[in-house]
């Protein structure tokens, strides 16, 4: 991975844009959408971004670009100009200033790439191919506008103002961790526009009796990580805690709830230890071991706990 993922908050920060023609436009009209304080330097802008300067969205510098207009007040620049040198020239000032700096469509002079965005309020998905193929990036794209709910934006908002007072009602983080679960698995929740009707769904969950339910799977987990079952995926993503062999390649492990709490065996001896601590709590559990070791720790499984993986899809 070459590119660490991140959102950045750029409400009221400094921003400069050093052209003015369509891809400048493209990249102020999303700056400003994220609050971002734009300033523009370029001798003439396009009609999209006149429209924003004259609504007071952005700055305009009406001159050519001066390494002069550079300071480090600045914590993003943009180099969108239609001339390569200018362009690596930006970057080359901007460094020397310790600055971030993106030359669009020059993945050498970028220190920082943007991604394409699924944007549903305080939702927001990002795909990146690092650069490599922008067309399949935006397949990608395409593929997950076509599953996602409509009604992210309302939902996500709805949780939002909801947390403070889940925080009252459910003190325990793994409570407010299995209430979100079921209210989210709720199909009218899926559905619904409707932030009266959320409501109406929360409360009656509130209201409801925390039942606890306990779920421990073993998954043998290959090299080719696409051969689980769904099912053991779903399961992956619901568990609470996770033992797993050193040897699980890293992209089971991603398979699993990234903020479930984690431990590392590489003996039988280890396992063992960890699962008697384990059982005693009311959590549900992920065992990761590979196709090599599941023969050495199967007994400690016990009855009534699931088994999937290569060769295993039977669930028992």
């Amino acid at each position: 991975m070459r590119y660490f993922p991140l959102f950045m908050d750029l409400t009221e920060r400094a921003v400069l844009v050093v052209g003015g023609g369509e891809v400048a436009s493209r990249k102020t009209e999303a700056l400003v959408r994220a609050g971002a304080r734009v300033t523009l330097l370029s001798p003439e802008i396009s009609e999209s971004l006149q429209v924003l300067w004259r609504d007071d969205a952005l700055q305009w510098i009406e001159q050519r670009y001066d390494s002069a207009f550079l300071t480090r007040n600045y914590v993003q620049v943009w180099a969108t100009t239609d001339h390569a040198p200018l362009n690596h020239q930006i970057y080359a000032d901007a460094k020397l200033l310790g600055l971030q700096v993106n030359v669009v469509d020059d993945q050498p002079y970028c220190d920082f790439i943007t991604p394409a965005m699924i944007d549903r309020g305080q939702i927001q998905v990002a795909i990146s191919s690092g650069g490599a193929s922008p067309v399949l990036v935006r397949n990608i794209r395409e593929s997950i506008e076509a599953v996602l709910a409509q009604n992210l934006r309302v939902l996500a908002q709805f949780c939002g103002e909801k947390r403070d007072h889940l925080k009252v009602e459910r003190p325990d983080v793994s409570a407010r961790r299995r209430f979100w679960e079921s209210f989210l698995a709720d199909p009218c929740v899926k559905e619904t526009h409707d932030p009266a009707v959320l409501e109406q769904i929360y409360q009656r969950y509130i209201a409801a009796p925390m039942l606890r339910g306990r779920e421990v799977i073993w998954v043998v987990c290959d090299t080719d990580v696409e051969l689980l079952p769904m099912k053991a995926v779903r399961f992956m993503q619901q568990s609470e805690l996770v033992f797993y062999h050193r040897n699980i390649p890293a992209e089971g492990l991603d398979l699993c709830r990234r903020d479930a709490e984690r431990a590392v065996f590489d003996s039988r001896a280890q396992l063992q230890g960890l699962l008697t601590k384990a059982r005693e709590e009311s959590l549900n559990l992920c065992i990761l071991v590979t196709v090599a070791d599941f023969q050495v720790v199967a007994d400690l499984k016990m009855k009534g706990e699931r088994q999937f993986g290569s060769g295993l899809y039977q669930s028992e």
